[in-house]
């Protein structure tokens, strides 16, 4: 046991003493550079660049220009970073974490490696954990960095989308993770190439990166909202889709289970509603919503493929006959079913982008972060994120005095064991920091210490000015200040005057938390750069996590030997009792991050796809060729799919391929049965495929180049946006019924990905027959627009903020009148059919 503990030790001493050689060169250089006049500091900065774009790595000006950034701190900021710092530094470089402890001057360690990097010119973000720190260490590091000639800028939730591109396009830009997550999604959903904000994701380091990579890591970010859906629209294709004839409106394969409407079908609607034509591109919304009710009533049957129960419509499962609760038809079909069966269409809000952090961040071409507490979580650093943790020592030997818990027998007895230890501090005038695990422990807390007379702050875990101010004076004489576990971090507790001789600042915990590292920040925030303090936790048998871990036997043994309730265990067999219990719950919740990573990998894949295929479509200057593609493949599917192999050459259904691409691509007429009789597949399609060319070229002609190819853009973009939020959405379902199969001995992992990759393609062949079928058929005007699908609102949590932002379909509505004829043909009055 001690041979693998000094392995452990040794090999982060290595790289601590490696680290130590290379700090000693920068300090050599330290006096030469502090001869220099500031504008010659100055000019290091020109100089660097030059050399990198001659070639020389940043690694190799690295012990030259952090002594050039330690010399400016200390005439800018009267600050001279201590060898440890440069250490810390080094390690940021690297793409490391650097563990320093509290009051190590973590924002100052950064500022090194930050002007390394940037010397680059491809961008340097800085990331923090709320607004506040991002404005605090922008304004006070930006004075440094600005010295040096270069710039630097600040990213925030309230700036415009010129005032976000002007921050990213600074060579520093600080900012919150949730932002940077939020742009790169919004950026992957802009209609112009010159909308975009970020520029590639080239180095960030990251503060307090335990809080950001591992406590947040599950949080997906997402931007949902309501796509151009409206439930009026469904009742009226509804209602104008049950006056349609099978065979004279619309032709219907059994085999493919395809419907699409003929030419009178098409005539029909345009009468209907009181259009010129279906195709013109401003009526997208209402074709869809019109082709979306014609596969409900065709091919959708009730009781075999869904069923109504308590007034809503369910999936019925076609293998195994069950319900499918919570599970949607999607684009639109589930809402069209409703519309049918005549039961309240839901109109759900959509997910039009997610992404998690851990996805977001392993982006970057190099990752580093700063914490105070990491080498708990090192296992998963390294596994998932490729950074090493390194234990940087600290300036000076701690002082504080780390006292073993106190145990009680229930809460009540802890509760006032804590009161009475504040009270006495506080009467002593040695500030008082008390941690809890939860807001309402602190609620409580504050009620007794009110009760007590004893003046405090209580602070919850809500970020903002304010609270930093709190924290900051935490260390003044009687202050007693209670605050949850995350909050006020990134905030140094400097003590106030008289405060050494007290014992400097006095740190209690009212209860363990189950991750080590949380524990360890709390402690942390006493005993700065070698200053006096104490810390003391305090629990109970009825804390949650002793209960989760055996404390039966405990209690059973304090009753045995006739404890009361204030008298408590002071034992080191007790708090290494919880900590093994800590160590357990940790693993569990790095098993729970590595699953969700697993999933989350494969919506991964299939959103770098989608979203490098969409950038090459901003980016392009023209798409024919990819258009061509899409034709190509739309026409081989319908092809394939209707002169199977293993059939003879007699049963191939050629109706079927004549009456789709008349429909879909052609005009109607065009292609012959006789033609592609005798003929093999492959010539089919290059038959089909010349003749659509052939009509692709004329409506160029007719159309201009010019407004061919922005045509081209937006039925591209379009069909990609609307189907791959559809996407999304499917995938989330399947996700969250995906377990179940677990029950039938089948890996949901492994389903959910062979699922996953079929669902995509069948989004990509969705998406290439839509490109296709608009952009053969479509009318377009002068005014041609590229239009977003649907507009979204961010949202941290999946569902708390989803507001749902409704676009009203630009379609002009069926007017009827409550006591005229219902338009179904029923031959009733509207009010007492279609319009109940």
């Amino acid at each position: 046991m001690l041979g693998i503990l000094k392995k452990v030790f040794d090999s982060n001493q290595r790289q601590v003493n490696r680290l130590e050689k290379l700090a000693d060169q920068i300090d050599a250089l330290g006096p030469e550079i502090a001869k220099l006049s500031d504008d010659q500091l100055r000019e290091k900065t020109a100089q660097f660049q030059q050399r990198y774009q001659n070639g020389e790595s940043v690694d190799d000006m690295l012990v030259e220009a952090f002594a050039v950034v330690r010399e400016a701190a200390k005439r800018v900021l009267g600050m001279y970073p201590y060898k440890v710092q440069l250490m810390g530094g080094i390690a940021l470089h690297e793409g490391n974490i650097s563990e320093m402890k509290t009051g190590e001057g973590k924002t100052l360690t950064a500022t090194m490696p930050v002007y390394l990097n940037a010397i680059t010119g491809k961008g340097v973000h800085v990331v923090t954990v709320n607004e506040y720190l991002a404005r605090r260490d922008a304004t006070e590091m930006g004075r440094l960095y600005e010295f040096l000639g270069l710039t630097v800028g600040l990213n925030l939730n309230s700036l415009s989308r010129e005032e976000k591109q002007a921050a990213y396009s600074a060579d520093i830009t600080y900012s919150t993770n949730n932002e940077l997550g939020f742009d790169y999604l919004r950026d992957n959903m802009v209609l112009y190439k010159e909308q975009m904000v970020q520029r590639p994701l080239h180095y960030a380091i990251i503060d307090e990166v335990d809080s950001i990579l591992i406590d947040e890591a599950r949080t997906p970010l997402i931007i949902s909202g309501t796509a151009q859906k409206s439930t009026a629209l469904y009742i009226q294709a509804n209602a104008f889709v049950r006056t349609l004839q099978k065979e004279k409106d619309y032709t219907y394969d059994e085999k493919t289970k395809s419907v699409q409407l003929t030419e009178d079908g098409m005539s029909k609607a345009e009468r209907a509603f009181g259009i010129e034509n279906l195709f013109d591109i401003s009526h997208v919304t209402l074709l869809h919503h019109i082709n979306q009710a014609l596969k409900a009533h065709v091919t959708m049957h009730r009781d075999v493929d869904y069923v109504v129960d308590e007034d809503k419509v369910v999936i019925v499962d076609q293998f195994t006959g069950r319900l499918m609760k919570g599970r949607r038809f999607s684009e639109g079909l589930h809402q069209a079913i409703e519309a049918k069966e005549g039961v309240e269409i839901q109109n759900e809000s959509m997910t039009l982008a997610t992404i998690t952090f851990q996805n977001y961040f392993r982006m970057y071409e190099k990752l580093a972060g700063m914490t105070g507490t990491a080498k708990t979580e090192e296992e998963e650093f390294r596994n998932i994120y490729n950074m090493q943790v390194i234990v940087i020592p600290t300036n000076r030997e701690i002082a504080r005095d780390d006292k073993p818990d106190l145990i009680y027998k229930s809460m009540e007895g802890k509760f006032r064991a804590v009161v009475e230890d504040i009270a006495e501090r506080h009467k002593k005038g040695q500030p008082v920091l008390v941690g809890t695990v939860a807001i309402e422990t602190s609620e409580l807390l504050s009620g007794l210490l009110k009760r007590k007379g004893v003046p405090h702050h209580v602070l919850n875990a809500k970020q903002h000015a304010s609270e930093a101010q709190i924290i900051e004076n935490a260390g003044q004489k009687g202050a007693v200040t209670i605050a949850t576990n995350m909050a006020g971090r990134g905030t140094d507790i400097k003590l106030g005057e008289g405060v050494k001789e007290l014992g400097g600042l006095a740190v209690i915990g009212t209860e363990r938390h189950e991750s080590r590292r949380i524990d360890n920040q709390l402690r942390g925030r006493s005993g700065r750069q070698g200053d006096p303090g104490v810390s003391q936790f305090y629990l109970s048998m009825e804390d949650e996590l002793m209960r989760r871990f055996g404390s039966e036997n405990m209690m059973a043994m304090m009753d045995r030997l006739g404890m009361d309730d204030s008298q408590p265990i002071q034992s080191k067999m007790v708090t290494r009792a919880v900590e093994s219990a800590q160590k357990r719950v940790e693993g569990n919740n790095f098993d729970a991050r590595k699953q969700l990573l697993q999933y989350d990998d494969v919506l991964r894949q299939q959103r770098e796809v989608i979203y490098k295929q969409r950038f090459e479509v901003l980016d392009a200057e023209n798409l024919r060729d990819i258009v061509e593609k899409m034709m190509e493949s739309t026409i081989q599917r319908v092809v394939e799919v209707n002169t199977p192999r293993e059939e003879l050459e007699e049963e191939w259904n050629l109706k079927a391929i004549v009456d789709y691409v008349n429909g879909q691509l052609l005009e109607e007429g065009e292609l012959e049965e006789s033609e592609l009789r005798g003929k093999e597949p492959e010539e089919m399609t290059e038959l089909i495929f010349a003749k659509v060319k052939e009509r692709y070229d004329e409506k160029e002609e007719s159309m201009g180049t010019e407004q061919m190819r922005e045509f081209e853009k937006v039925i591209v973009l379009r069909a990609v946006d609307s189907k791959w939020m559809d996407h999304i959405d499917a995938m989330d379902q399947l996700r969250q019924g995906i377990h179940l199969r677990a029950y039938g001995q089948i890996d949901p992992l492994r389903e959910y990905q062979m699922e996953g990759f079929a669902m995509f393609e069948n989004m990509i062949a969705s998406i290439e027959e839509e490109v296709a079928n608009y952009i053969m058929k479509a009318q377009i005007h002068n005014n041609l627009e590229r239009q977003e699908v649907a507009q979204g609102q961010a949202a941290v949590h999946p569902k708390e903020g989803d507001q749902p932002v409704k676009k009203k379909p630009k379609v002009k509505a069926i007017e009827v009148g409550r006591n005229d004829e219902c338009i179904c043909g029923s031959g009733k009055k509207y009010k007492n059919c279609c319009g109940k």
